[in-house]
């Protein structure tokens, strides 16, 4: 399906919600897909300036460390920084920021500040909608 939108939210910040998001993100954009995230809740921790660099395993999956690090997968930081020189579109959610008494600069640069509707208003069109 060439061309086709993606649309994902982001919701959940633990490592390995960071890995299924941005490798399918980074996946559908190198396959020549328009790709955008809008991150809300525990998910701003993927865009967060230190948040993205700290993320927890689950409670006993501590060991997947070691497997990340011996199969050479890139950490949240690069990925992060490969998606942005991808063109996708990565959208905070501004209601989950006031919420959190977050502002714009705790962020990554380069993250656009959105509320559902914007993310509505993009994801509308959309091809496939994921939800992590």
């Amino acid at each position: 399906m060439a061309n086709a939108k993606v649309a994902i939210i982001a919701a959940n910040g633990s490592l390995f919600d960071a890995y299924k998001v941005f490798n399918v993100a980074t996946a559908a954009a190198a396959s020549d897909e328009d790709v955008g995230i809008f991150f809300t809740f525990e998910g701003l921790n993927l865009i967060h300036k230190e948040g993205h660099k700290n993320l927890p395993l689950p409670e006993g999956k501590e060991h997947f460390q070691e497997g990340f690090e011996q199969a050479n997968v890139p950490s949240i930081e690069e990925l992060v920084g490969i998606a942005q020189e991808m063109g996708i579109k990565l959208i905070a959610c501004q209601m989950t920021m006031d919420v959190m008494n977050l502002e714009k600069d705790a962020f990554i640069e380069g993250i656009e500040v959105g509320g559902a509707a914007s993310f509505i208003d993009y994801a509308k069109d959309a091809n496939i909608t994921l939800t992590f």
